[in-house]
């Protein structure tokens, strides 16, 4: 929705609206009274969430220079994670009691501020601008088009995996340290911390290996090293302590680092004028996907444990 709503009328029009929906809509999921008003919010919140991102990796296609949209792609990655770390954090100083999550959900509507300095320091894509005078306005259905439908698809599929990875398995390791480590006073909050870490080093390096290497090698040694450490710490699982949340950090690193390597490469798939709808579209297709994973992992915590 955001990404379109970006292709249609400028990159920077939709990133305010798209921060503004996230922020004020977790926001309100601290006055939440059931459930159901929580999923609603959620699901809301989580439009926005998903258009920032496509957004956010369109103006760097289109407004750095070639040789800095590694970095920054690598920090687009690292951001995201610079918030699960802030989560964590506020975790180990929030009560536990049922007033906790509210707060922390309360603070959740602060990136709204951050419209204020997008709308005064953040430039308009030039590329977006010749292509929005000089083309006819972008519908949904271009990026299934010829020549750009399997594109689409590969995208999907490229970023599906990643987010079934770390839905999947990865994001319950929190959870699972707790559960093992018999409720152990911050183990699931470190453990978090040690993830959070991981990720915001290891996407930087990815979208810097990315540029060094090629995109497909990368993106081959990102699985290969993925699934050697996920093996590891699920199927030997270390007891807990020092070298357990050093193999953590390592499993958050490395399958984080996906989220590196996807703002470099999504956005080059595709021409101008559809780019944020299209990135958007490969990106965010992957957490349907990725909800399947994280449904059957919680299953699996629940059987084990």
């Amino acid at each position: 929705l955001f990404g379109w709503m970006g292709d249609r009328i400028g990159r920077v029009k939709a990133m305010i609206w798209s921060v503004l929906t996230y922020s004020i809509f977790s926001g309100l999921c601290a006055f939440a009274a059931a459930p159901w008003q929580i999923g609603v919010l959620r699901f809301i919140a989580a439009l926005g969430m998903g258009g920032e991102w496509s957004l956010g990796v369109a103006l760097v296609m289109e407004i750095w220079p070639a040789k800095s949209r590694p970095i920054l792609a690598g920090l687009i990655g690292a951001a995201a994670n610079v918030g699960f770390l802030l989560a964590g954090l506020l975790g180990l100083g929030v009560p536990s009691a049922d007033g906790g999550w509210r707060t922390i959900f309360l603070i959740g509507a602060a990136p709204a501020l951050l419209t204020f300095f997008i709308r005064i320091f953040v430039p308009e894509s030039e590329r977006w601008k010749h292509a929005a005078a000089t083309t006819p306005k972008t519908r949904v259905s271009e990026i299934f088009a010829r020549g750009i439908a399997g594109r689409t698809l590969l995208g999907a599929c490229l970023a599906g995996l990643a987010l079934v990875g770390t839905w999947g398995s990865v994001q319950w390791i929190p959870n699972w340290t707790g559960q093992f480590t018999a409720g152990r006073a911050g183990a699931a909050e470190w453990a978090q911390n040690a993830l959070a870490v991981g990720a915001i080093l290891f996407t930087i390096l990815a979208a810097l290996l990315a540029e060094k290497s090629n995109r497909r090698v990368a993106y081959f040694l990102l699985c290969l090293t993925s699934l050697a450490a996920c093996q590891y710490l699920f199927r030997a699982r270390p007891e807990y302590g020092g070298f357990f949340l050093l193999v953590t950090f390592l499993v958050g690193g490395l399958t984080a680092a996906f989220y590196g390597w996807l703002p470099l490469y999504l956005p080059e798939l595709f021409p101008t004028r559809v780019r944020a709808t299209g990135a958007g579209f490969a990106f965010n297709i992957g957490r349907l996907l990725g909800a399947v994973g994280a449904v059957t992992g919680g299953e699996l915590v629940k059987r084990v444990f």
